[in-house]
């Protein structure tokens, strides 16, 4: 198969930043997607229904000319979110998600949730209404290796917490083990997983395997081959309950390479290009339409897209930057250490 015509896919887990960052990665997404929902740990972080709708506005603000670009809003869950205040969001369709940071998981996250029960009547107002938590799926606790966070968090608190809150649909973000792919297959109803571009692409070996290598390391961090193999298994089995967040992250060079490098991949410009190398790899190409463009909307209760992208196979690899400039400087764009032969063209009805 050498072109594929399918729905114009959108993204489930995607950072945009703000002001001059915003601006600079902003249209690599939405040259090829249609909608994202917009991860809200800014720095102060998106709180409130009246801080969504701002920078919403902001997002719009920054597309290019001709770019169709839905952002869909989130709101970071502290200890004080109003649960008046989310519903109010919600029944006005702006707000789409509510996003749990444990608190010091990933970047910007030091506001989020240290005890899980004082959100409780949050989430309980959420699956009256039917709003989706967006998890990030790791525990926090420094005694717990790095590596095995995501599968004590499931055990620990998201399989406590689905069996305490009946009804509350969940997707668990970023999802980077077996374990989780497991856990997510077991769950009959009200239970997702996003899977990123570069955890389907790279296992730990990238980060670390002849040097400490800083533009592969996000949060969660790669894992071994085993749990790679397993995402790429799901993400190309046709289930309804996967489908792709590539949470691409910006960062500017000098914090990515420095003694304390900030976790974060930027995949946004050939995130649509990797994903189709991937499952040419795993001779699924006729399930890529429904992990990208419609077992997302189909979760999250909204239709697929009118537009279409048709993915093309060329003998010569194609050219993606290295770099891009914002206005806040340089970021690095994700190699995948492997060339990529699928281009894509936008809507061509």
């Amino acid at each position: 198969m050498n072109q594929l015509t399918i729905t114009k896919p959108d993204d489930w887990h995607l950072h945009l930043r703000d002001g001059g960052m915003l601006a600079g990665v902003l249209p690599h997404t939405s040259a090829h997607f249609s909608r994202a929902i917009i991860m809200p740990n800014l720095v102060p972080p998106v709180v409130t229904t009246a801080q969504a709708e701002a920078y919403r506005q902001r997002i719009v603000a920054s597309l290019p000319e001709g770019h169709d670009f839905t952002p869909l809003m989130t709101l970071y869950l502290t200890e004080d979110t109003d649960a008046a205040d989310v519903e109010a969001g919600f029944r006005d369709g702006l707000i789409k998600a509510v996003k749990l940071y444990p608190a010091g998981a990933t970047t910007n996250s030091h506001a989020g949730v240290r005890d899980i029960d004082k959100v409780t009547p949050v989430l309980e107002r959420m699956a009256e209404i039917g709003l989706p938590l967006c998890v990030h799926g790791e525990v926090t606790n420094p005694e717990i290796d790095i590596f095995d966070r995501e599968a004590v968090f499931i055990e620990t608190v998201l399989d406590p917490l689905r069996r305490r809150i009946a009804g509350l649909r969940v997707v668990m973000e970023h999802v980077t083990t077996r374990n989780g792919a497991d856990y997510v297959r077991a769950q009959e109803r009200d239970m997702a997983a996003t899977i990123t571009v570069h955890h389907l692409m790279i296992n730990r070996n990238a980060i670390l395997a002849g040097g400490i290598r800083p533009h592969y390391y996000c949060l969660p961090v790669a894992k071994r081959e085993e749990h790679r193999l397993a995402l790429r298994a799901a993400a190309t089995s046709g289930d309804p309950r996967f489908f792709l967040g590539t949470d691409s992250a910006p960062h500017t060079d000098p914090l990515k390479e420095s003694a304390c490098g900030c976790a974060g991949i930027f995949t946004a410009p050939n995130a649509v290009s990797c994903l189709a190398h991937v499952f040419e790899e795993e001779g699924a190409l006729d399930r890529l339409e429904a992990f990208a463009s419609l077992n997302g909307p189909a979760f999250y209760r909204l239709p697929p897209n009118e537009g279409r992208i048709t993915l093309k196979r060329q003998d010569a690899p194609v050219a993606f930057p290295d770099k891009i400039d914002t206005g806040e400087g340089s970021v690095t764009v994700f190699d995948p250490m492997v060339p990529l032969h699928w281009s894509v063209t936008p809507d061509i009805s």
